[in-house]
């Protein structure tokens, strides 16, 4: 699998990477499963890994650093993301966001003890907070970095409008956001979020790429349609329905980030960048679920 580049500063990062939202903590066997998953991504060439503080209730990231302490593989050959923006309320019954200052810098260095490292490649806002003054967001950003905890910044489910405001307060780049995207829900494309991500110079990042499994499973007349369209058209590029869906997203010039625990999932998403849609087939699939664009072509 080749190393692309994320944005036009870095960092360089597998085509397809592997995100660790879905991973509940049970215990010793869950880092023993976490490692299986991690040397089954290094064999097919996925060495960049996204992490969250809140995954697993805050303790996905602690066994991937008992991981990196055992020396299995070494630290300079993955790419490692962690995010935190999203908390729990003290009863436990919803979640709010914070990205205050004092909360970027605790969940920074909490996020680098957990994970047994002295730097994160990328560190992300997980969600945009309301509340917070941007000046302050900002600084705290850019401290993290010049400390050398962080070597770059990115930011997951931002508007167009909460990208450009966070930006407006930085020096240095916001390198990706991380949205959803996929045949499902294809919102980032028309409200011109995948437009102003590349416009920054920057790849985005797409999550849930088959819709929580929707697009291989849903019952939905429009699930139906779709698989059946995947199929029509992976037949001539000898590509299974997930193959032909992750390819879809390549095609737009985003990273899929898999989060799927099954092995022939991850294979098959690692796969699909070696299935090179045509823009007719693109479109093809694109017209099931949004329906065909009518363009007047018409001279006068």
């Amino acid at each position: 699998m080749k190393r692309v580049y994320l944005s036009d500063s870095g960092p360089k990062v597998s085509e397809a990477i592997y995100g660790f939202w879905r991973w509940n903590d049970e215990g010793q066997s869950t880092t023993s499963q976490i490692e299986k998953i991690i040397n089954l991504c290094l064999e097919l060439g996925i060495n960049t890994f996204d992490h969250a503080d809140v995954y697993g209730n805050n303790t996905i990231e602690e066994h991937f650093g008992k991981i990196i302490k055992n020396k299995s593989f070494k630290r300079e050959d993955i790419v490692l993301f962690s995010k935190c923006g999203i908390r729990h309320s003290d009863d436990g019954t919803f979640e709010y966001y914070d990205t205050s200052r004092d909360h970027i810098l605790k969940s920074v260095d909490n996020s680098l003890k957990r994970l047994k490292t002295d730097y994160l490649d990328i560190f992300l806002l997980h969600q945009s907070d309301f509340l917070a003054d941007p000046e302050q967001t900002a600084s705290a950003l850019a401290q993290v970095v010049n400390s050398g905890k962080v070597n770059h910044i990115g930011v997951a489910n931002f508007t167009v409008f909460q990208h450009q405001l966070l930006a407006s307060y930085l020096t240095i780049p916001i390198v990706t956001n991380h949205i959803e995207l996929n045949l499902m829900n294809t919102s980032a494309i028309e409200d011109g979020r995948i437009d102003f991500i590349k416009q920054s110079f920057s790849k985005p990042l797409a999550w849930a790429p088959l819709a929580g499994g929707r697009i291989l499973n849903g019952e939905d007349i429009k699930a139906v349609n779709l698989r059946a369209k995947l199929e029509k058209i992976g037949s001539k590029y000898d590509a299974n329905i997930e193959q032909t869906a992750v390819a879809w997203l390549m095609k737009l010039g985003t990273l899929p980030i898999i989060g799927s625990i099954s092995e022939s999932r991850i294979r098959n998403a690692a796969s699909a960048t070696g299935v090179k849609l045509s823009n007719q087939d693109w479109y093809e699939i694109y017209n099931v679920v949004c329906g065909p664009k009518n363009t007047d072509i018409s001279h006068e």
